[in-house]
């Protein structure tokens, strides 16, 4: 590890799932290069991933063993681990370890905090209220100071591109309605500051995905781009902000297109996480910006058909990993 940036902490996520075998995979490839992570999980079930495993108590004490061992604060599971066949009486110790994990975060004791994939279904049965990872650790974080304009906002990123959602998860049929000038120029802040502040880009250029085919040809393909899009961009323009009008998503992402921008602003789920997941199916990382914490994540889900097979990529929790730590660096150089 190097300077003064303290490790980073994973969460386990679902351990029937493949995050203890990628979380294995991952310090397997990580641990000659200059960074250091925790896990909070369960020992017993680290070791038999067959990695030698060091007990520790805080993030900080991975600093020096991470080279000789995976460095785990031991949280044991309330219930046996049947790979592939989720508990939910594992659900606690499982949203107990994210709530473990961003308050070391927020203390300075890790400075950042990686999520392996959890499932929903087990944890909405537990009692668990959150749609997921994002807005459990908004709503943890939701006293914490920030410096700027509080997402989340999710950004995805796959080699040079960074795709950040003005809308998530909600029916095709609902995004235009959603697409209002308040929430498109949030996230355009959320986004602009945490490239600044996150990714050490002093003057970010952003590009602005329209919601309608050929931007709305104008008019004769919907309203929304001369209504709604095209004014926010002005307004962001005269804030400082440098962001285009509204382009025609199927220009926006081959290679030339990517060289222009820093980061795009999607309008839905589709139009951000299909190119995403061409350029780089395994290795893209979720990133949620606007945070008091740095949070990355695997752009991948529990994989219960293939967990324990000894076939799961590592790939994407890999670059998750890498991705916090650069984050991390970032916000320790301001």
């Amino acid at each position: 590890m190097t300077g003064s940036v303290a490790p980073l902490v994973l969460t386990l996520g679902e351990p029937a799932g493949v995050g203890p075998e990628i979380a294995a995979a991952a310090w397997t490839a990580l641990r000659h290069e200059p960074l250091a992570f925790a896990l909070i999980g369960d020992a017993g079930l680290m070791r038999a991933q067959g990695v030698p495993v060091v007990e520790v108590g805080a993030p900080g004490d991975a600093a020096d063993r991470f080279v000789h061992a995976l460095p785990v604060i031991h949280r044991p599971l309330p219930a046996p681990v049947e790979v592939g066949r989720p508990d939910p009486a594992n659900a606690p110790a499982i949203a107990d370890g994210i709530e473990e994990a961003v308050g070391f975060a927020l203390s300075g004791e890790a400075s950042g905090v990686v999520t392996a994939p959890i499932a929903k279904a087990p944890m909405y049965a537990s009692g668990f209220r959150f749609p997921g990872h994002t807005e459990f650790i908004a709503e943890l974080t939701a006293d914490a100071p920030y410096p700027g304009t509080r997402g989340p906002v999710m950004m995805l990123t796959a080699r040079d591109l960074r795709a950040c959602l003005v809308t998530i998860h909600v029916a095709l049929e609902q995004v235009p309605e959603l697409v209002t000038a308040e929430r498109v120029a949030r996230t355009t802040r959320v986004v602009h500051e945490s490239l600044k502040r996150d990714f050490a880009i002093a003057r970010p250029r952003l590009a602005m995905a329209a919601l309608n085919p050929h931007a709305g040809e104008g008019g004769a393909l919907g309203l929304q781009e001369m209504d709604i899009l095209i004014p926010v961009a002005e307004q962001l323009r005269a804030e400082g902000v440098d962001i285009t009008d509204p382009r025609p998503a199927d220009t926006l992402f081959h290679d030339a297109a990517r060289a222009t921008y820093d980061a795009a602003i999607c309008m839905y789920h589709d139009q951000a996480l299909i190119p995403v997941k061409t350029l780089d199916f395994w290795g893209g990382v979720n990133v949620s910006l606007g945070l008091p914490v740095i949070r990355t994540s695997p752009d991948h889900g529990t994989g219960f058909d293939i967990a324990g097979k000894g076939v799961a990529r590592p790939d994407s929790l890999i670059a998750a990993i890498r991705l916090a730590s650069e984050m991390a660096a970032a916000r320790a150089a301001r």
